[in-house]
C-alpha cells in the first residue's frame, strides 16, 4: 500500500512526463502545419553540377566529347624477353609530353615513369603505363594508362617493330589498333572531373613514342 507521501510524488511524476510528451506533440503538429516550402527554404541548400561537360550520354546514345591530347617521347627502353608464359615484358621510359585541348594543357613530367607493356603470346601489346602530368595552372594529375596495341593484319606488328627499330618504312594508323582507358588521380577543385567520367583514348605511334587523344564518355 502506497502512503500518501509516496502517491503524491507518483502524481507529480506521471503529470510532469504528460506535460513533456504534450510539448513534443504540439512541436510535432506545428511542423506538420507549416507550408511545404519554408520547410524547403530551411533545409536545401542549392544544388551544384558536378560535369564540366553540357551534353548528356543516354541508354540509347552515348556520346563522346574531346578533352585533350597527349604527344609522348620515349627514347629509353629495356625488355625482358622469352619469360616462362611465352610473354615477354618490355619498359619504356617518359622522356617529355605535352597536352593539350579544351580541358587540360600542360605537360608530362619528364622522368616521372613509364610504359611496363606485356607482350603477349597472340601477338598482342598489352601496355600498362603510370606517369605524372602537370597542368599549366600546376596541379598535379597521377594517370594510370591502361590499353592495347595489335595489328589489324597478321604481319603489322612486325612492321612496326622494323619501324620503330629497324627504321623501316612508316606503318599506317588505318593498319592497328591503339586504344587506352586510364584514370586519374588529382586534387579536390577545378581538375577533379577527371576522377569521376570515364575516358578513352584513340591513339598513334610515332618513331619515338605515341599521341593519343582523349574523350570523356559523358
Amino acid at each position: 500500500m502506497q502512503n500518501d507521501d509516496e502517491a503524491l510524488i507518483n502524481r507529480r511524476e506521471f503529470f510532469g512526463e504528460a506535460g513533456a510528451l504534450g510539448a513534443a506533440a504540439l512541436t510535432l503538429a506545428s511542423a506538420a502545419a507549416a507550408p511545404t516550402s519554408v520547410l524547403a527554404a530551411e533545409s536545401a541548400t542549392p544544388p551544384v553540377l558536378l560535369s564540366p561537360f553540357k551534353e548528356v550520354s543516354t541508354f540509347e546514345q552515348p556520346k563522346l566529347e574531346f578533352v585533350f591530347e597527349i604527344d609522348l617521347n620515349f627514347t629509353r627502353t629495356q625488355n625482358i624477353n622469352n619469360m616462362p608464359t611465352g610473354a615477354g615484358r618490355g619498359a619504356v621510359y617518359l622522356d617529355s609530353g605535352t597536352i593539350k585541348g579544351p580541358r587540360l594543357n600542360g605537360k608530362a613530367v619528364p622522368n616521372s615513369g613509364g610504359d611496363y607493356a606485356l607482350f603477349r603470346p597472340d601477338d598482342v601489346l598489352s601496355f600498362d603505363a603510370r606517369y605524372m602530368l602537370q597542368e599549366d595552372d600546376g596541379t598535379l594529375i597521377m594517370i594510370y594508362n591502361k590499353g592495347y596495341l595489335w595489328g589489324r593484319y597478321s604481319d603489322t606488328m612486325v612492321k612496326i617493330r622494323q619501324w620503330i627499330f629497324e627504321k623501316g618504312p612508316v606503318v599506317p594508323e588505318t593498319d592497328y589498333y591503339l586504344r587506352a582507358f586510364p584514370t586519374f588521380e588529382v586534387e579536390k577543385g577545378k581538375h577533379d572531373w577527371l576522377m569521376r567520367h570515364v575516358i578513352i583514348g584513340v591513339g598513334k605511334r610515332k618513331e619515338a613514342g605515341n599521341i593519343v587523344r582523349y574523350y570523356a564518355l559523358v
